[in-house]
C-alpha cells in the first residue's frame, strides 16, 4: 500500500492508457498537489518556496521537451523523497537530451534550446534509461531545501 501523497501519475486522471500525454500545466500542478501533501513526524513538512518553485520549473521543462522532442509524454511520475522530488518522465524518443548554444554560426540568438541546461542546474541525479518498450525515461532528483 503506498502513501496517497508519495507518488501521483498525472496520466492515470486521464483513464487506464497510461500512454495519453500530459500537459506541462499537470505536471506543475501534480508537483505542488504533491509538495503540499508531504508530511513530516510532527505534521506538515516545511519546503523553501523557491526551492518548490524549482521544481515545478523542471517538471515544465522536462514535460515540454518530451512533447517537442521525444514523441510525446507516455509516463510522468512525481514522488516526494526525502528533502525532495523526484521527477519522471517518458517519452518516445531514444534521442538523448542536448544542449544547443545559445546563438548560431552567424552570432544571432537561437529562440528556445535552454530547458535541457535548465534542468541539469536545478536538478540532481539526473538520469536518462532507455525502455524496454522503446523510448526513455528521465529522472531526476530536485531538492526541496
Amino acid at each position: 500500500m503506498r502513501d496517497r501523497h508519495t507518488t501521483e501519475t498525472v496520466v492515470d486522471q486521464y483513464g487506464a492508457d497510461r500512454y495519453r500525454p500530459c500537459r506541462p500545466a499537470d505536471a506543475r500542478r501534480a508537483v505542488e498537489r504533491a509538495v503540499a501533501g508531504r508530511r513530516g513526524a510532527d505534521g506538515p513538512a516545511r519546503y523553501d518556496a523557491r526551492a518548490l518553485s524549482d521544481a515545478v520549473l523542471v517538471a515544465s521543462e522536462l514535460t515540454t521537451n518530451a512533447i517537442l522532442h521525444g514523441g510525446g509524454i507516455t509516463d510522468f511520475r512525481v514522488d516526494v523523497v526525502g528533502p525532495g522530488v523526484r521527477l519522471s518522465v517518458s517519452d518516445r524518443s531514444h534521442d538523448l537530451p542536448v544542449a544547443v548554444p545559445a546563438t548560431d554560426d552567424q552570432g544571432r540568438r537561437r529562440v528556445g534550446g535552454r530547458g535541457w541546461p535548465i534542468v541539469c542546474r536545478l536538478a540532481h541525479d539526473v538520469r536518462v534509461a532507455d525502455l524496454p518498450a522503446g523510448g526513455k525515461c528521465i529522472t531526476v532528483l530536485v531538492p526541496l531545501s
